[in-house]
């Protein structure tokens, strides 16, 4: 089996679409649930969240990574700057930032949601994407980045998990910053110092 992790450029629109399905993951959210404010959420239906997410990829950068498995998209994470999913930011979230000008601190980053076909968990896909996406991150620019999991049994198929699971990011080297809900730490993995990006 072949296995890669590509940046969602606007090219590979047709294999998140895919990916996502005619029902768009998760309730027709098309991973839109941090990005729009709740009014907006209640007012869309999932061809408007389609619609924002596409616009979205169209204008770059790359808003996540898709992961392939001989050639089909199997796997998808939001990562990025934290002020590109808003809504994370609000200061009622368990994610919400540590310090408030993080929230608009292009070098503060975030791994938001994760969306991975049936047929592909229990693989190690989750963990390979943080993976990818600490390379990601560093290689943009990110100094910081930022998860807020959910704590799990090994038997646990929660519904919650579309936020990873904290022991994947335990194993990827990040660290619990604080625990506003019990189960729920913000994690935090320090990458350097930042630098712009493409410098």
């Amino acid at each position: 089996m072949t296995e890669t992790v590509k940046p969602l450029t606007p090219d590979l629109w047709p294999a998140f679409e895919d990916l996502f399905g005619k029902q768009g993951a998760c309730y027709g959210c098309w991973c839109t649930h941090f990005r729009l404010r709740p009014a907006v959420r209640r007012e869309n239906d999932r061809q408007r969240n389609k619609d924002h997410i596409r616009a979205r990829i169209e204008a770059g950068p790359p808003p996540g990574l898709l992961a392939f498995e001989d050639g089909k998209a199997v796997g998808w994470m939001q990562i990025g700057p934290r002020a590109d999913v808003p809504e994370w930011n609000n200061a009622g979230r368990v994610s919400a930032p540590l310090k408030p000008d993080h929230g608009a601190d292009g070098q503060v980053w975030a791994i938001s949601c994760f969306f991975i076909r049936n047929a592909a968990r229990g693989r190690g896909l989750s963990h390979r994407l943080v993976g990818a996406g600490v390379a990601f991150a560093r290689e943009s620019g990110a100094r910081l980045l930022e998860a807020c999991p959910i704590d799990q049994s090994k038997d646990s198929r929660s519904v919650g998990l579309f936020v990873g699971s904290t022991r994947v990011f335990e194993k990827a080297g990040f660290s619990r910053m604080a625990e506003r809900k019990a189960g729920r730490p913000l994690m935090r993995l320090e990458l350097g110092e930042g630098r712009p990006p493409g410098s």
